[in-house]
């Protein structure tokens, strides 16, 4: 009880510090300070503050085009990352030839990666005039962000027999031993049909270890959800990668404008949020 009356004693003498600043429009440390508030105080019992995050980005619906646009929101990311001074690493992808991804996963870290970049998850709708259109037609393709925090120690079990196992050589940079060299890994979780694939690193062992660490991740994820949704709901989680589903729109014509549709955010500043300042659509943009 001490204890309590200790952190709310602090959190508020935390408050009439912000107060102050604000009073005295000292906005940069204003916004430091919030930030350390908000994730500090205000999610100071969150379970996944410090996890790691593995982020997906998959091509929907608009064929070329929807493979272009992850490619875009990929750059777009890797901007935002830099600015927040988050690490990411590729473990697994299928490029095409015009530079585009069928798929994307990388690994996240950093201070409150998973707080901040639970807001991208969702489908991410593009309106542009195609370039891959000869007929420089308007298209609309879509995109899937999925996040997930990484868990440490997963508290799932799983049973050898559930799990189907390949390698195969990495496409990926890294030497002659990753391209020659069977390292990468391929693990399907035949109840749930769930695969995860991991290329990133050096040896087959350290592959096979970050993989099941994925599928652990992912399982238990799935299962802390089925106490609030139908199983129906639980299996279509990657929902449908088209019209009527998308968490944010970004219109290139016939004008310029991002908006989040679960929040109600909008900003004509398309080209700065592609640069990767997502703080102009983000939830937390205040303190991002």
């Amino acid at each position: 009880m001490i204890e309590k009356f200790e952190f709310l004693e602090d959190f508020k003498n935390k408050l009439d510090e912000l107060n102050l600043l604000l009073k005295n429009k000292d906005y940069p440390n204003a916004k430091n300070l919030l930030r350390d508030i908000y994730f500090n105080y205000c999610l100071k019992d969150y379970e996944y503050i410090k996890n790691s995050v593995i982020m997906s980005i998959y091509a929907g619906t608009g064929g070329k085009d929807a493979e272009d646009w992850v490619g875009i929101l990929l750059k777009m990311y890797r901007n935002f990352f830099e600015k927040q001074g988050f690490r990411y690493k590729v473990i697994d992808s299928n490029q095409n030839e015009y530079g585009g991804y069928k798929y994307i996963e990388l690994n996240l870290e950093g201070d409150y990666v998973y707080p901040i970049m639970r807001f991208e998850k969702g489908v991410h709708r593009l309106v542009r005039i195609s370039p891959f259109s000869a007929k420089k037609l308007r298209h609309t393709s879509f995109a899937y962000v999925e996040v997930l925090p990484l868990i440490e120690n997963p508290k799932v079990e799983i049973k050898d027999e559930d799990l189907e196992i390949e390698t195969f050589r990495a496409s990926g940079k890294g030497g002659q031993n990753v391209n020659k060299v069977e390292t990468a890994v391929r693990i399907k979780y035949k109840p749930l049909n769930i695969v995860v694939t991991c290329q990133s690193e050096r040896t087959q062992h350290q592959n096979k270890q970050i993989a099941l660490q994925i599928l652990k991740s992912r399982i238990q994820n799935l299962l802390e959800e089925m106490r609030l949704k139908k199983i129906e709901e639980l299996k279509g989680q990657k929902k449908e990668i088209s019209w009527g589903h998308q968490r944010r729109s970004y219109i290139f014509d016939p004008y310029k404008l991002v908006k989040d549709h679960e929040y109600g955010f909008e900003t004509n500043k398309l080209e700065e949020v592609l640069e990767g300042h997502l703080e102009l659509i983000h939830p937390l943009g205040a303190i991002l």
